[in-house]
């Protein structure tokens, strides 16, 4: 089953087109890495996907239902969830800041899994801490707790350790491979790092201008690109 199809899909911001995908189809429990340079419509696609914005053109449809901003159900956009690359948190403890949404949501009853997550991510010395007072690397980890404490069905992960070091990168990977082989969440993950692509992704795709240039299982896509692009791409080049 696909957790999303997209079809002729366009997104345009001051009369330039950023986004311009033909076909795109996300299959439920798949980790899918999307790689490209900067301004290739990545993060646009992400937040396409988690329903912050809408397309001027196309078709989006999230299992089985046509996305429509007016009558799009709540309970399908709360099944999905992003980490963005810079992580805003309140000014409060890392638990109040992991607890906001389920308290937004009306849940009560989450504190035995907020702890089972502070213990999982290196975070539950920290739990009284506030979060201005901590490292780059946890406040990511804080950010990547707040969104898995709601229990995604898709999890979109946009540079979720650019400029990260080696101890919080790993951490951050072995986590969100953890739950998708544990609970089989679908992973999004949009990444400069085409060697973090290469370690924790089923499929890896290409973008360039907007456009999806080539999508394969990750070891093709590395090893047997089948565009000229890619080929350039994954030998280091510089690729617009």
């Amino acid at each position: 089953m696909d957790m999303f199809t997209l079809s002729r899909v366009k997104k345009s911001y001051a009369g330039r087109i950023v986004l311009d995908v033909e076909s795109l189809s996300i299959a439920e429990g798949e980790i899918l890495a999307l790689v490209g340079p900067s301004g290739a419509g990545k993060s646009t696609l992400l937040r396409i996907l988690n329903f912050l914005e809408t397309p001027d053109q196309g078709e989006i449809v999230y299992r089985g239902t046509p996305f429509s901003e007016k009558v799009f159900p709540l309970e399908m956009r709360r099944e999905v969830t992003t980490v963005f690359q810079r992580p805003a948190l309140l000014t409060n403890s890392v638990e109040k800041n992991v607890t906001i949404g389920l308290r937004l949501r009306g849940e009560t009853d989450g504190r035995k899994r907020i702890h089972s997550i502070l213990e999982r991510l290196g975070l539950a010395k920290l739990a009284h801490a506030p979060a201005y007072s901590l490292s780059g690397g946890e406040m990511q980890r804080v950010a990547l707790a707040r969104a898995i404490v709601l229990n995604p069905r898709v999890l979109l992960l946009d540079e979720p350790t650019a400029n990260l070091d080696p101890y919080n990168i790993g951490l951050i990977e072995q986590v969100a491979v953890e739950l998708n082989r544990e609970h089989g969440i679908t992973v999004v993950l949009v990444t400069h790092n085409i060697f973090q692509a290469k370690r924790i992704a089923h499929r890896s795709g290409l973008m360039l201008s907007g456009k999806i240039v080539e999508i394969a299982p990750t070891q093709n896509f590395f090893n047997h690109p089948q565009d000229e692009r890619t080929l350039a791409f994954v030998r280091g080049e510089m690729v617009y």
